[in-house]
């Protein structure tokens, strides 16, 4: 790379950094807020939201990177236009194949981070992500159960602890379940949080058991142990699935065709793989997007805002657009292909457009020669 196209590539990287950190900053800040209610029920909230916020960014870094990159070339020439940079290379000689080539390989490496992310760091963290939030919710000691309050975890259940003591222990306890048709109601004078067949549960020692019968009479047992399952405490599904944004390449172009729930999401599987190939392609197409914007048509001391302002449009239409196929390919998987077309066509389109004017001064130039002859 000489020094122009270092000087080229140099002014498009700055901005494509700092507008991806602010873009990503605003993003993060909106994913937090969705678990915000959870975090700050569990004793280790400030660790719990800073893990929770930097599992999520890989996702939010892909979504919005072709953006950034559109937003980064275009600020960059237009800083170099309105500071007349521009005028200086065409009178130098220098033509709009050299000075997109740079930008060009700044959309490479963008293209390359992005399908890291998409295809490695996103499925890893997402799904650590998700088992992280699952130990959030099923941490019962530590974010349901309060010292002398009444909690109530679900609409149908509601816990009281009179004293806790160290490794989840409780003392005087009351519980009432709902859940079942006929409420049931716990009181013990000791428990302990523990954990069967990977769900929460709570050992309950010396106690009663108070159920409601359909007369309306009350049923009463003592116990000297009694085990009660909370795994549906949380509304949690029984079985952990994956979904198709937490899972790997492999896993969403080849499901376990023995699972129900694989057999019946296996067009979303499909339309999220091909998705995760054809995105990076759109940093090839909304840098040519604000090539052609900035750098098609003549100079104007007024400045590009119009130009400008039909390439954001442009580009905006063009990503909801890869939006909209990858959700249409959910339903009919034949979609699939538009993913790779979309881009393709956006950057045949803008190269064309970039080479019109050189091929417009080639036949003015040709013109008086031929007159001549």
């Amino acid at each position: 790379m000489n020094t122009f196209s270092a000087y080229v590539f140099r002014q498009a990287l700055g901005p494509l950094l700092a507008i991806l950190g602010a873009l990503a900053a605003i993003a993060i800040l909106t994913q937090g807020l969705n678990q915000l209610d959870l975090i700050i029920t569990n004793r280790n909230a400030g660790l719990a939201f800073a893990w929770v916020t930097l599992l999520s960014l890989p996702q939010l870094v892909s979504l919005i990177l072709p953006l950034a990159v559109f937003f980064a070339v275009v600020y960059a020439l237009n800083r170099m236009q309105s500071e007349s940079e521009i005028a200086v290379l065409y009178g130098a000689g220098v033509s709009r194949g050299r000075i997109s080539r740079p930008i060009m390989q700044m959309a490479v490496l963008a293209a390359l981070a992005h399908l890291a992310i998409t295809t490695v760091i996103q499925p890893a963290a997402l799904n650590e992500r998700r088992e992280v939030l699952y130990g959030l919710r099923t941490d019962i000691a530590s974010s349901l159960v309060q010292e002398g309050s009444f909690t109530y975890p679900s609409d149908k259940l509601t816990l009281y602890a009179r004293a806790r003591g160290g490794g989840g222990e409780m003392r005087d306890l009351l519980i009432n379940d709902a859940r079942p048709d006929l409420p049931v109601t716990y009181t013990a004078r000791a428990g302990a949080i523990v954990t069967v067949d990977g769900a929460p549960a709570i050992v309950l020692r010396d106690g009663q058991v108070q159920r409601q019968l359909r007369d309306g009479t009350v049923n009463v047992l003592d116990f000297d142990r009694y085990v009660l399952q909370l795994g549906r405490m949380t509304d949690e599904p029984d079985q952990f699935y994956l979904k198709a944004s937490d899972r790997t390449l492999n896993e969403l172009f080849f499901p376990d065709m023995t699972m129900h729930y694989d057999q019946h999401n296996v067009d979303a599987f499909l339309a999220e793989g091909h998705s995760r190939l054809a995105s990076p392609l759109l940093s090839f197409a909304m840098a040519m997007i604000a090539l052609a914007g900035v750098l098609v048509g003549d100079f104007s001391r007024r400045g590009y805002g119009r130009r400008i302002g039909v390439a954001a449009v442009v580009a905006l239409v063009v990503r909801l657009l890869a939006l909209e196929i990858q959700a249409a390919a959910v339903e009919n998987p034949q979609f699939n292909v538009l993913q790779y077309a979309l881009p393709v066509v956006v950057v045949l389109i803008a190269s064309i457009m970039l080479g019109g004017r050189r091929a417009r001064k080639k036949r003015l130039m040709d013109g008086p020669e031929l007159a001549r002859a």
